[in-house]
Protein backbone atom coordinates (compact mmCIF):
# COMPACT_ATOMS: atom_id res chain seq x y z
CA UNK A 1 0.00 0.00 0.00
CA UNK A 2 1.39 3.34 -0.93
CA UNK A 3 0.30 6.54 1.40
CA UNK A 4 0.14 9.86 -0.40
CA UNK A 5 -0.24 12.86 1.84
CA UNK A 6 -2.47 15.26 0.17
CA UNK A 7 -0.38 18.89 0.24
CA UNK A 8 -3.68 20.51 0.20
CA UNK A 9 -4.47 19.32 3.85
CA UNK A 10 -0.86 21.31 4.82
CA UNK A 11 0.30 24.75 6.30
CA UNK A 12 0.65 26.58 3.37
CA UNK A 13 2.57 29.00 5.80
CA UNK A 14 5.21 26.38 5.90
CA UNK A 15 5.54 23.96 3.04
CA UNK A 16 9.03 23.18 3.90
CA UNK A 17 8.81 22.28 6.93
CA UNK A 18 5.54 20.01 5.95
CA UNK A 19 7.25 17.90 3.45
CA UNK A 20 9.78 17.46 6.04
CA UNK A 21 7.23 15.80 8.28
CA UNK A 22 5.83 13.39 5.90
CA UNK A 23 9.34 11.95 4.18
CA UNK A 24 8.66 8.40 5.43
CA UNK A 25 6.07 8.60 2.49
CA UNK A 26 6.48 7.56 -1.51
CA UNK A 27 4.14 9.77 -2.59
CA UNK A 28 2.91 13.09 -2.68
CA UNK A 29 -1.14 14.23 -3.88
CA UNK A 30 -1.22 17.58 -5.16
CA UNK A 31 -4.70 18.23 -5.68
CA UNK A 32 -5.05 21.35 -8.77
CA UNK A 33 -8.52 23.10 -9.21
CA UNK A 34 -9.43 25.80 -11.31
CA UNK A 35 -12.67 26.90 -10.24
CA UNK A 36 -14.72 25.76 -13.02
CA UNK A 37 -14.49 21.70 -12.95
CA UNK A 38 -14.97 22.21 -8.93
CA UNK A 39 -15.89 25.34 -6.97
CA UNK A 40 -12.09 26.28 -5.56
CA UNK A 41 -9.08 27.22 -6.47
CA UNK A 42 -5.96 25.64 -4.83
CA UNK A 43 -2.55 25.84 -6.61
CA UNK A 44 -0.24 26.03 -9.93
CA UNK A 45 2.50 24.86 -11.96
CA UNK A 46 4.85 27.56 -9.58
CA UNK A 47 4.20 26.18 -6.66
CA UNK A 48 5.19 22.78 -7.36
CA UNK A 49 8.38 24.05 -9.38
CA UNK A 50 9.16 25.73 -5.99
CA UNK A 51 9.08 22.45 -3.67
CA UNK A 52 10.06 20.15 -5.78
CA UNK A 53 13.97 20.81 -5.07
CA UNK A 54 12.62 19.82 -1.68
CA UNK A 55 10.93 16.81 -1.91
CA UNK A 56 12.01 13.15 -3.56
CA UNK A 57 8.47 12.35 -3.26
CA UNK A 58 6.33 10.89 -6.48
CA UNK A 59 4.45 14.13 -7.50
CA UNK A 60 1.53 12.75 -8.17
CA UNK A 61 -0.71 15.49 -9.50
CA UNK A 62 -4.78 15.59 -9.53
CA UNK A 63 -5.52 18.10 -11.92
CA UNK A 64 -9.00 18.94 -11.31
CA UNK A 65 -9.63 21.26 -14.56
CA UNK A 66 -12.08 21.76 -17.07
CA UNK A 67 -9.20 21.92 -19.81
CA UNK A 68 -6.27 19.47 -18.94
CA UNK A 69 -5.00 19.53 -22.33
CA UNK A 70 -3.90 22.90 -21.97
CA UNK A 71 -2.00 22.82 -18.44
CA UNK A 72 -0.63 19.43 -18.90
CA UNK A 73 2.88 20.12 -20.12
CA UNK A 74 3.04 23.24 -17.80
CA UNK A 75 2.99 20.76 -14.38
CA UNK A 76 4.83 18.31 -15.80
CA UNK A 77 7.91 20.57 -16.35
CA UNK A 78 7.14 22.26 -12.81
CA UNK A 79 8.04 18.59 -11.70
CA UNK A 80 5.04 16.60 -11.71
CA UNK A 81 5.71 12.92 -12.32
CA UNK A 82 2.41 11.44 -12.86
CA UNK A 83 -0.14 13.07 -14.16
CA UNK A 84 -4.66 12.65 -13.20
CA UNK A 85 -7.30 13.89 -15.04
CA UNK A 86 -11.31 13.52 -14.98
CA UNK A 87 -13.13 11.26 -17.57
CA UNK A 88 -16.05 13.88 -16.45
CA UNK A 89 -14.14 16.29 -18.72
CA UNK A 90 -15.04 17.14 -22.46
CA UNK A 91 -11.72 16.91 -24.00
CA UNK A 92 -10.94 13.52 -26.14
CA UNK A 93 -9.68 11.14 -23.45
CA UNK A 94 -7.63 9.08 -25.88
CA UNK A 95 -5.79 11.77 -27.05
CA UNK A 96 -4.80 12.74 -23.83
CA UNK A 97 -3.58 9.62 -22.57
CA UNK A 98 -1.72 9.17 -25.97
CA UNK A 99 0.26 12.75 -25.29
CA UNK A 100 0.71 11.16 -21.77
CA UNK A 101 2.41 8.21 -23.27
CA UNK A 102 5.09 10.23 -25.47
CA UNK A 103 6.16 12.30 -22.43
CA UNK A 104 7.03 9.27 -20.41
CA UNK A 105 4.19 10.29 -17.78
CA UNK A 106 2.04 7.75 -15.94
CA UNK A 107 -1.47 8.50 -16.98
CA UNK A 108 -4.69 8.42 -14.33
CA UNK A 109 -7.99 8.91 -14.63
CA UNK A 110 -10.59 9.80 -11.47
CA UNK A 111 -14.16 9.25 -11.61
CA UNK A 112 -16.30 11.37 -9.17
CA UNK A 113 -18.51 9.82 -6.95
CA UNK A 114 -21.42 9.80 -8.53
CA UNK A 115 -19.85 8.75 -11.98
CA UNK A 116 -20.04 4.98 -13.21
CA UNK A 117 -16.92 2.55 -13.03
CA UNK A 118 -18.28 1.77 -16.99
CA UNK A 119 -16.91 5.04 -17.99
CA UNK A 120 -13.31 4.00 -17.55
CA UNK A 121 -14.49 1.04 -19.98
CA UNK A 122 -12.80 2.36 -23.11
CA UNK A 123 -9.26 3.60 -21.33
CA UNK A 124 -8.30 1.07 -18.74
CA UNK A 125 -6.02 -1.08 -20.59
CA UNK A 126 -3.53 1.82 -21.20
CA UNK A 127 -3.95 3.52 -17.27
CA UNK A 128 -0.95 3.34 -15.18
CA UNK A 129 -3.92 4.02 -12.22
CA UNK A 130 -7.41 4.86 -11.45
CA UNK A 131 -8.36 8.08 -8.72
CA UNK A 132 -11.65 7.07 -7.49
CA UNK A 133 -13.22 10.42 -5.34
CA UNK A 134 -14.50 9.10 -2.11
CA UNK A 135 -15.70 12.82 -1.66
CA UNK A 136 -17.01 15.55 -3.94
CA UNK A 137 -14.30 17.18 -5.64
CA UNK A 138 -13.06 20.47 -4.61
CA UNK A 139 -13.21 20.87 -0.95
CA UNK A 140 -10.97 19.24 2.05
CA UNK A 141 -11.94 18.17 4.69
CA UNK A 142 -15.07 16.05 3.48
CA UNK A 143 -16.28 12.59 4.91
CA UNK A 144 -15.47 9.61 3.25
CA UNK A 145 -18.90 8.04 0.92
CA UNK A 146 -19.62 4.55 1.97
CA UNK A 147 -20.72 3.69 -1.18
CA UNK A 148 -17.14 4.03 -2.81
CA UNK A 149 -16.14 0.70 -1.58
CA UNK A 150 -18.00 -0.61 -3.97
CA UNK A 151 -16.59 1.23 -6.81
CA UNK A 152 -13.37 -0.24 -5.58
CA UNK A 153 -14.11 -3.43 -5.61
CA UNK A 154 -15.27 -3.29 -8.80
CA UNK A 155 -12.35 -1.43 -10.43
CA UNK A 156 -10.42 -4.56 -8.89
CA UNK A 157 -12.78 -6.78 -10.84
CA UNK A 158 -12.43 -4.84 -13.82
CA UNK A 159 -8.63 -4.86 -13.91
CA UNK A 160 -8.87 -8.54 -13.68
CA UNK A 161 -11.26 -9.24 -16.25
CA UNK A 162 -9.47 -7.09 -18.79
CA UNK A 163 -5.67 -8.08 -17.62
CA UNK A 164 -5.49 -4.60 -17.06
CA UNK A 165 -2.37 -2.85 -14.91
CA UNK A 166 -3.61 -0.08 -13.14
CA UNK A 167 -3.44 0.75 -9.52
CA UNK A 168 -6.58 1.45 -7.67
CA UNK A 169 -5.84 4.63 -5.81
CA UNK A 170 -8.33 6.74 -3.18
CA UNK A 171 -8.80 10.19 -2.71
CA UNK A 172 -11.32 11.62 0.30
CA UNK A 173 -12.09 11.19 3.69
CA UNK A 174 -9.49 8.07 4.72
CA UNK A 175 -8.83 8.29 8.18
CA UNK A 176 -8.05 5.72 10.55
CA UNK A 177 -11.36 4.35 11.24
CA UNK A 178 -11.97 3.50 7.62
CA UNK A 179 -8.27 2.88 5.73
CA UNK A 180 -8.77 -1.25 6.28
CA UNK A 181 -11.84 -0.83 4.66
CA UNK A 182 -10.71 0.81 1.69
CA UNK A 183 -7.62 -1.89 1.62
CA UNK A 184 -9.50 -4.17 1.58
CA UNK A 185 -11.63 -3.31 -1.14
CA UNK A 186 -8.92 -2.98 -3.08
CA UNK A 187 -6.96 0.39 -2.89
CA UNK A 188 -3.54 0.31 -3.51
CA UNK A 189 -3.13 4.00 -2.54
CA UNK A 190 -4.47 6.00 -0.14
CA UNK A 191 -4.44 9.97 -0.61
CA UNK A 192 -4.66 11.15 3.03
CA UNK A 193 -4.83 14.55 3.81
CA UNK A 194 -6.50 16.23 7.04
CA UNK A 195 -5.41 12.93 9.05
CA UNK A 196 -1.75 13.54 8.25
CA UNK A 197 -1.18 17.38 8.02
CA UNK A 198 -4.15 17.92 10.94
CA UNK A 199 -2.44 15.96 13.24
CA UNK A 200 -0.42 17.12 16.13
CA UNK A 201 2.09 14.65 14.73
CA UNK A 202 1.96 14.26 11.62
CA UNK A 203 5.52 12.26 10.98
CA UNK A 204 3.72 9.54 13.62
CA UNK A 205 0.18 9.66 11.99
CA UNK A 206 2.06 8.82 8.66
CA UNK A 207 3.46 6.18 10.35
CA UNK A 208 0.45 4.93 12.31
CA UNK A 209 -0.84 4.49 8.57
CA UNK A 210 1.74 2.11 7.44
CA UNK A 211 1.73 0.28 10.75
CA UNK A 212 -1.95 -0.27 11.05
Amino acid sequence: MIIAPSLLAANFQSLEQALKQIEDARWLHLDVMDGHFVPNLSFGPMVIEAIRPLSEHVFDTHLMVANPGQLIDAYIEAGSDRITFHVEVDEDKHALIDYLKTRNTPVGLSIKPHTSVEQLLPYVDRLDHVLVMSVEPGFGGQSFIDHSLEKIRQLKTLRTTHDANFLISVDGGINASNVDAVVDAGADVCVVGSSIFKAADPAAALKAFYDR
